[in-house]
């Protein structure tokens, strides 16, 4: 049985820090997609390389959602990221299923594999917290050398456009048990020469008993078709071969465009 989300508090309790600071709550607020998620990874595991993916890498990966359930799917996964509470999580996830933890507290644009990987993606935006040019570069450079020749990296992000409209946010719910957040994006303002957006996020987090909340304001990179064109030629090592929207449907792959917006990327070793 799921709770309703009861009529807005005018003074909800304030949680200090970021989304990324509570990882059940991070889990439950972009855990929605996963079976459309997991479902794009594996077809494209299947139709852009010729290897049998059997290891699979998640730079920047979280809480592990993703990495969590290809590993109940037999593949031997593994993953990075900054924030310690995440890692944590993700690890005691795969501990608690009796599997060995995958994660280590790492940096997405510093960081060198022990044995190269069949595939790798990083799907939700995180790619564009790489604040710099040279960031972006190292990260997709790293990638590079950790994929077996072949293998594929899926990347998705959101592009500014430069035709049409843009954007400006979303808002989206999700429940589990007793448990509901309301989740709020919205574009405050954007920079165009400094390549910087600036996004208000507010988590409003509901329990039957409590009306708890998190708002900040999040600081992504931007990135036009030709910046991210340009970016990925800059990459030897990869080749830009395929791209699909979030929809996450193979049987739908798309021409990204001045008008794109949510894109997927795929990016195979040469």
């Amino acid at each position: 049985m799921t709770t309703a989300i009861p009529p807005e508090d005018p003074r909800p309790e304030m949680l200090d820090g970021h989304l990324y600071d509570y990882p059940a709550y991070y889990d439950l607020v972009f855990g929605s997609d996963c079976a459309a998620e997991l479902s794009f990874l594996e077809a494209c595991f299947e139709r852009f390389t010729d290897r049998v993916v059997s290891r699979v890498f998640e730079p920047a990966c979280g809480t592990g959602r993703l990495l969590y359930r290809l590993a109940r799917r037999g593949y031997s996964v593994s993953g990075n990221d900054l924030n310690p509470s995440a890692i944590e999580y993700c690890n005691a996830r795969f501990q608690r299923a009796g599997l060995p933890p995958p994660a280590i507290v790492g940096d997405m644009a510093d960081f060198r594999l022990k044995r190269k990987v069949d595939a790798a993606f990083n799907t939700i935006n995180s790619f564009r917290h790489l604040d710099t040019e040279a960031a972006a570069g190292r990260h997709l450079c790293c990638v590079g050398d950790s994929l077996a020749r072949g293998g594929i990296y899926l990347l998705g992000l959101h592009l500014t456009p430069t035709h049409g409209l843009r954007d400006m946010g979303e808002t989206w719910t999700a429940r589990r048990g007793h448990l509901g957040i309301v989740s709020d994006l919205q574009s405050l303002a954007i920079d165009l020469r400094r390549r910087v957006e600036s996004f208000r996020m507010t988590f409003d987090i509901y329990t039957p008993t409590r009306h708890r909340r998190i708002a900040g304001i999040i600081k992504y990179r931007t990135y036009t078709l030709a910046q991210i064109r340009r970016l990925v030629a800059s990459v030897p090592s990869l080749e830009w071969i395929e791209s699909f929207d979030f929809s996450y449907d193979v049987s739908r792959p798309v021409v990204v465009d001045e008008q794109s917006e949510d894109v997927v990327l795929v990016l195979r070793k040469r």
